[in-house]
C-alpha cells in the first residue's frame, strides 16, 4: 500500500494549459529551419461541445443544446480546420482526435466532412490514427459502424465504471450492460484499437469493490486502458454534495491503494504502463496522446480547444499557445465572421515551452531523452539543469528519479508520486533558465 500524504493522481486529468506572461518573458523560442519536422507536422484535436446531460463531476467545456445545430457546427468545424491548417502551413497531420463533450452525438457525416477538409489541406495518410470518444449509450453504439466508415480507426469508450450504482451517482446516461455492448461492437470494428476509460476514487469505492470491477474489466477490455482519478471540481454537483456531507469520498490511503493495485493487476495481464494514466499491450499506445507528451505541435479546432503551433509568415517564428472561444454560439459567430474562433494567442517564451516539455514528458514512463531535450533546449542539457540540485539528488537517491545516459525519467514508484516532486523539477528549471 502507498502511504503518502501527497497522492499524485489528484490531478490525473491535469492539463498543462497555463497562462503565459508576455510582458515578463520575451526570450521566444525559434522553431524553424534546423528542425523542420517541428513545424511541418502536427496532430489535430476537434472538440464537439455538446452533451445530452452534465455528469455530476464534470466541469469540462460542454453544453446542453437547445436545438439541433449539427449542420452549422459541421460547416464551422470545417472552416476553422481549413483556416488553422492554412495558418500553420503544416504539410502533414499525424493524428486526429475527436473529443468533447460527447462527439458520438455528432453525425458520422460530420466526422467525414472534417477529415475530408484535412485531406484537402494537408497530408493524412491511411495509417494515421483517427480517434473518437464514445459515450457508451445505445445511440452511441448504433453509430459506431458509421463513424468507422467515415474514417475513425480507434475508439475511446468512456465506460467510467462497470458498477451501475457508481454510474448513477456520477450522473452518467448509460449502464454497465450498455457499456459492455459498446466495447464489444467497438472491438469488432477496430480490434486492438479500442481504449477503455475507467475512473477510480469514486464515492463509497473500496479496495474490494475495485478488485471486483477490475475482474470484470479484463474479461471485456481490448489492448488499452486509461485510469483516471475522480477529482472534485468547484461548481460541480458532486463538489456541492461532498461539501454538504451528502456524499463521502474514499480516504486518500484507499485511493492510493486502489491505484497501486490497478497498476500491478494490469501489469500481470500484459499491460505496460507507458504514462501516468495509460496502459497498453500489443503496441496499442495512443499515437495522438503521445504527440502531446512528446511536445509536438497540435492544432485545436472547435469551442474551447487548445493548440500549440508555429503560425508561419507572421514575422516571428515561434510557437504560440492558442485557445478558441469557449461558448459554442459565440464561437460559431466568430468562425462565420473571421474563419476561426481564436480568442487568445500568446507567444511562448523559451521557459514556457521547456516547462511544458518537462511536465508532459515526465508523465511518460520513458521520460525525456537527452536527444529530445536537445531539440527544445540545445543551450543547456538535462544534466546541466538538474544534476547539481540537492533536491533532485535526494529524489535520485530516494529511488523516485533516474538521470542517466538515456535521460531523465521516473522509476516505477516515482511515476506514482509524480505530482509530489514535479514542482521541485519546475523550480529547478526556472532557476536555471530565468
Amino acid at each position: 500500500m502507498i502511504r503518502s500524504t501527497c497522492f499524485p493522481l489528484r490531478c490525473v486529468l491535469f492539463r498543462f494549459f497555463r497562462s503565459f506572461s508576455r510582458e515578463v518573458r520575451t526570450d521566444h523560442v525559434r522553431e524553424c529551419a534546423s528542425k523542420p519536422d517541428l513545424t511541418r507536422e502536427a496532430s489535430l484535436y476537434v472538440h464537439w461541445p455538446y452533451c445530452l446531460r452534465r455528469c455530476s463531476y464534470c466541469n469540462f467545456n460542454k453544453y446542453i443544446p437547445r436545438e439541433n445545430k449539427d449542420s452549422i457546427m459541421t460547416e464551422c468545424l470545417q472552416r476553422e480546420t481549413e483556416t488553422l491548417l492554412h495558418l500553420s502551413q503544416v504539410s502533414c497531420i499525424t493524428s486526429v482526435f475527436f473529443g468533447g463533450g460527447s462527439p458520438s452525438l455528432a453525425d458520422p457525416s460530420t466526422i467525414a466532412a472534417v477529415l475530408e477538409t484535412v485531406s484537402k489541406q494537408a497530408s493524412l495518410s491511411d495509417q494515421a490514427e483517427v480517434t473518437l470518444e464514445v459515450n457508451p449509450t445505445p445511440a452511441g453504439r448504433m453509430k459506431l459502424e458509421g463513424f468507422h466508415l467515415a474514417g475513425v480507426n480507434r475508439f475511446s469508450v468512456g465506460v467510467q465504471s462497470l458498477q451501475d450504482e457508481d454510474l448513477r451517482s456520477l450522473g452518467r446516461d448509460h449502464n454497465s450492460q450498455e457499456a459492455l455492448q459498446t466495447i464489444e461492437e467497438a472491438r469488432r470494428l477496430c480490434p486492438g484499437r479500442v481504449s477503455v476509460d475507467v475512473m477510480f476514487g469514486l464515492p463509497k469505492q473500496t479496495a474490494a469493490s475495485w478488485e471486483d470491477q477490475l475482474s470484470k474489466l479484463f474479461t471485456v477490455c481490448d489492448d488499452h486502458v486509461s485510469l483516471y482519478q475522480l477529482t472534485l471540481e468547484r461548481g460541480t454537483q458532486l463538489f456541492k454534495q461532498v461539501q454538504s456531507g451528502e456524499v463521502s469520498m474514499p480516504a486518500e490511503e484507499v485511493t492510493a491503494e486502489i491505484y497501486q493495485h490497478a497498476r500491478e493487476t494490469l501489469h500481470q495481464h500484459g499491460f505496460v504502463q507507458y504514462e501516468v494514466s495509460n496502459f497498453a499491450r500489443n503496441n496499442s499506445e495512443s499515437d495522438h496522446n503521445l504527440s502531446y507528451w512528446r511536445g509536438k505541435q497540435y492544432i485545436g479546432v472547435g469551442p474551447g480547444a487548445h493548440g500549440r503551433f508555429v503560425p508561419l509568415g507572421e514575422g516571428v517564428v515561434a510557437r504560440e499557445a492558442r485557445t478558441q472561444t469557449l461558448e459554442p454560439d459565440a464561437w460559431i459567430r466568430e468562425v462565420q465572421q473571421m474563419g476561426h474562433g481564436t480568442r487568445r494567442r500568446i507567444l511562448m517564451s523559451r521557459l514556457d515551452l521547456l516547462e511544458e516539455v518537462l511536465v508532459m514528458g515526465m508523465r511518460m514512463a520513458e521520460g525525456i531523452s537527452h536527444k529530445h531535450w536537445d531539440v527544445f533546449c540545445p543551450q543547456m542539457g538535462l544534466r546541466e539543469v538538474f544534476s547539481e540540485s540537492m533536491c533532485v539528488q535526494e529524489l535520485l537517491q530516494g529511488g523516485q528519479l533516474i538521470l542517466d545516459d538515456r535521460g531523465l525519467r521516473c522509476t516505477w514508484n516515482g511515476l506514482a508520486l509524480l505530482d509530489c516532486f514535479l514542482p521541485t523539477l519546475l523550480a529547478e528549471l526556472q532557476g536555471q533558465t530565468l
